[in-house]
């Protein structure tokens, strides 16, 4: 039986692990002061709402892992109430790795990354398959996206934690690059027809 919610996460050999290499002390003070969360938080709702996409594992009966990206428009992974985000699933190659894998083990995680920002969140929980579900598929698609929606996928949240920003390499989304490009190309090519003109003048 679970004391923290991070015990999700933090098992018997995690623990031992932590205690072994100098770690446990520090975690055990973190346990029994705020702990990790086990519900949506302000924070956490503005994190989701700019992000386009996401990581969601999931594991079959034998235990086998499988990581999938989950790509959509910004703020696709919604808050459905205080313990649950959803999200819809989008058709793609057909495989049904992670449907496969939620109807038999619902054990499922959830890693947010904004590269940008150089920050992380981690969620455990448990993952449900919704089909057949239009007024819940309706709230969470958005009309204005290219990729087709057949199903919504849930996630019930158990723990969740923020990560450390150490060894996030910075990357930047091509549409917040976009406009500043545009504006450096103008700027050039202003500054090109200035000395274009000013050479003119000069050669009379």
């Amino acid at each position: 039986m679970s004391n923290f919610p991070s015990d999700v996460a933090f098992t018997t050999a995690v623990k031992a692990a932590q205690q072994q290499r100098g770690s446990r002390h520090a975690y055990a003070r973190m346990e029994q002061g705020t702990g990790w969360h086990t519900a949506v938080t302000p924070e956490l709702s503005a994190f989701l709402s700019g992000l386009d996409m996401f990581y969601l594992g999931t594991a079959n009966a034998a235990g086998q892992p499988y990581i999938q990206y989950r790509g959509g428009p910004r703020g696709f992974l919604r808050v459905i109430d205080a313990h649950t985000l959803g999200f819809a699933d989008f058709g793609g190659n057909r495989q049904y790795i992670t449907l496969g894998n939620v109807s038999e083990n619902p054990r499922a995680f959830i890693f947010l990354m904004d590269y940008a920002q150089q920050r992380r969140i981690k969620l455990w929980g448990t993952a449900e398959v919704s089909e057949n579900t239009p007024a819940l598929l309706a709230q969470l698609a958005d009309p204005t996206y290219q990729g087709r929606p057949e199903r919504v996928i849930l996630f019930h949240i158990e723990a969740w934690d923020t990560n450390c920003p150490q060894h996030i390499h910075q990357r930047v989304a091509e549409a917040e690059v976009e406009p500043i490009i545009t504006h450096l190309q103008a700027r050039v090519a202003q500054l090109e027809r200035q000395l274009a003109e000013a050479q003119a003048q000069l050669a009379r």
